[in-house]
């Protein structure tokens, strides 16, 4: 496992994205050989009028932490461009901490594959599935 940790994620994070992806306060737990944990805390402003996080929020932070846990894997940010995103609603999510895995699928020199699934914070059941696919920009 690289140096990359949950400090050198923050700093990804901060650097890397759009303001508004920053301002959801995505908050990098953990790493490991296969993937990472995120947490995505309750946001008011993530919340659509049927009362549960909306589903471009989770979308979002699917993308968003798979960049960051290939980063982790790779050791450092490689620049990279979504080529494929799809999402899986399976349950709402009740505004609260969102539960967030990523497992990182394939890595390789131009493309990789992620896995996400997220769910209530203390949850059995997951509530959002998401299968990403990226394109590295940069070698």
């Amino acid at each position: 496992m690289s140096a990359f940790g949950v400090r050198q994620a923050e700093e990804t994070i901060a650097r890397a994205f759009a303001p508004w992806i920053v301002e959801m306060g995505l908050t990098p737990v953990a790493f490991d050989a296969t993937g990472g944990d995120f947490i995505l805390p309750e946001n008011k402003a993530l919340v659509h009028v049927g009362g549960v996080i909306c589903g471009q929020a989770t979308a979002a932070a699917a993308d968003t932490c798979s960049v960051v846990a290939l980063a982790a894997l790779n050791g450092r940010f490689r620049v990279c461009t979504t080529v494929d995103l799809t999402t899986h609603f399976i349950r709402p999510l009740k505004p609260g901490d969102v539960e967030i895995r990523v497992e990182v699928l394939q890595n390789g020199r131009r493309m990789a594959y992620t896995r996400v699934e997220m769910k209530a914070k203390d949850a059995d059941k997951v509530a959002v599935t998401a299968t990403s696919a990226f394109a590295y920009l940069e070698e």
